[in-house]
């Protein structure tokens, strides 16, 4: 086969070059044959649509052609013609076919409609199906809208380490990084381990947060942002949680809680905005196959502006909806943290739209957060959105030395690992805040997908590590 440059299957299907000869490569999705003629839709992955390759049986040895199976990868060349059938503009009348690699008939992604739960166990070749495809070259979108919201703002985007020596709030268990001997470990005679002989001195671990970070850059280039991996080795086996995934967390000099409020309603909007705009071909299939409603709920968050609601007031609310006989799992009272059910009843039953609540109850938030005059809850942010619950989380931090001395004493967070944090309160403090944005938790509203596990390509959760 004489070479050829390549066109993508997205840029031929939007070819009007009828008469010319065109370079198709991909996998094969189905391949009907017949005596006069065989069809065979092929992919690449650039688009979720599909080219159609018609073939004359006749033009074509018959050895070669009966390999031509779902899941196999070809090389095309052939003519883009009109397309006389329904369903696509064009397709390529083939002249020649080489086979890159054969598919046996043991392929496990060749069944249509098998569950998620077999396409995990596949985790490395679900990303050739439709579904898969369609969710990952969505986040792709959604990662380049981000970083252009912020370039766009005037933010600088701030790498925030991986290692750490520091937990950013107490976020849960952390995955230590270590290369001692773990059969073989030296304590003291208290039975702590010694890490004179790490790799870094001491003990260290996998981020939660690069926040406290941020912090710093914020303080010197007045707006950043970060977007990498977070860990959390909490043993939480939810359709929400993952133990490795990819957080965007903004940190801006002198904003107050209504600022910030703005930036994050604004923020979310544009990448929702970014998704209808970029997606619209992967947003059809997923509407059409995953979520009947999935655009429906896309363009409603645009819509209007998003409601500002005060933790106390929201108690009240749920307070009353049980009540009026409306049944939670989890019991509604002042001081507890929302669960997950009482989020979506605000914003799905009552608001109807997504919610910005604030004021938290200052013991039930992280201990950076500005306190409030009343001495009992800080200005913290947690937008609410329909289907997922929480989608950010975020505050004014505090930026007084003396009162962010004292909520660490007050719970007992070790100060020997926080000296530096302190410093920015020491030498130039600013009013400051930001959030941070589980892009999972973007992605599974974006998508419609009902499990986090399946906008991520290789999970990582309790017990799990495949791939």
């Amino acid at each position: 086969m004489e070479k050829m440059r390549r066109t993508k299957v997205v840029d031929v299907l939007r070819s009007t070059a009828f008469g010319t000869t065109v370079n198709v490569k991909g996998w094969v999705r189905t391949h009907r044959s017949s005596k006069s003629v065989d069809f065979i839709a092929l992919n690449d992955g650039s688009t979720i649509n599909n080219v159609q390759v018609v073939v004359d049986p006749s033009t074509i040895d018959e050895n070669i052609l009966k390999q031509v199976t779902t899941g196999s990868c070809i090389n095309v060349v052939g003519e883009l013609v009109e397309s006389v059938g329904s369903g696509q503009a064009v397709e390529v009348k083939c002249q020649e076919i080489e086979i890159y690699g054969l598919c046996g008939n043991d392929y496990p992604m060749q069944k249509k409609g098998q569950s998620f739960e077999v396409m995990r166990k596949n985790a490395h070749l679900r990303l050739r199906t439709n579904t898969f495809g369609a969710v990952m070259r969505i986040r792709h979108n959604m990662a380049i809208a981000i970083h252009d919201y912020f370039h766009k703002h005037g933010y600088f985007y701030f790498h925030s380490p991986i290692i750490t020596g520091s937990d950013c709030e107490g976020a849960g268990q952390m995955f230590q990084v270590t290369t001692k001997n773990l059969y073989d470990l030296k304590k003291d005679e208290k039975g702590s381990i010694i890490y004179d002989d790490d790799f870094f001195g001491k003990q260290t671990s996998l981020t939660v947060s690069g926040q406290l970070e941020g912090e710093l850059g914020a303080t010197a280039l007045g707006a950043i942002y970060t977007f990498g991996p977070t860990f959390r080795a909490e043993n939480s086996n939810t359709p929400r949680h993952l133990a490795e995934f990819w957080m965007i967390e903004p940190e801006i000099a002198f904003i107050d809680l209504d600022d910030l409020m703005d930036i994050e309603e604004d923020f979310i909007k544009y990448c929702v905005q970014w998704a209808l705009d970029y997606c619209q071909d992967d947003l059809a299939f997923l509407n059409k196959m995953i979520d009947k409603t999935l655009i429906e709920r896309l363009k409603s968050v645009l819509a209007g502006s998003f409601v500002r609601l005060p933790y106390t007031e929201g108690i009240k609310i749920l307070e009353e909806a049980v009540a009026n006989g409306r049944k939670f799992e989890f019991p509604v009272s002042w001081g507890m943290d929302l669960a997950s059910e009482h989020e979506r009843y605000l914003v799905e039953e009552h608001f109807k739209r997504p919610v910005i609540m604030i004021d938290y109850p200052k013991d039930i938030k992280a201990f950076y957060m500005k306190i409030n005059e009343d001495g009992k809850t800080v200005q913290g942010t947690d937008v609410l959105f329909p289907q997922i619950g929480e989608i950010i989380g975020g505050s004014v931090r505090e930026e007084n030395y003396d009162k962010l001395m004292g909520e660490i004493e007050r719970r007992h967070i070790p100060m020997k690992d926080m000296w530096w944090y302190l410093d920015t309160r020491k030498y130039g403090t600013c009013p400051h805040g930001g959030f941070g944005l589980g892009f999972e938790r973007l992605l599974l509203f974006v998508t419609g997908m009902q499990n986090i596990r399946d906008v991520i390509p290789f999970p990582r959760t309790p017990k799990t590590a495949e791939f």
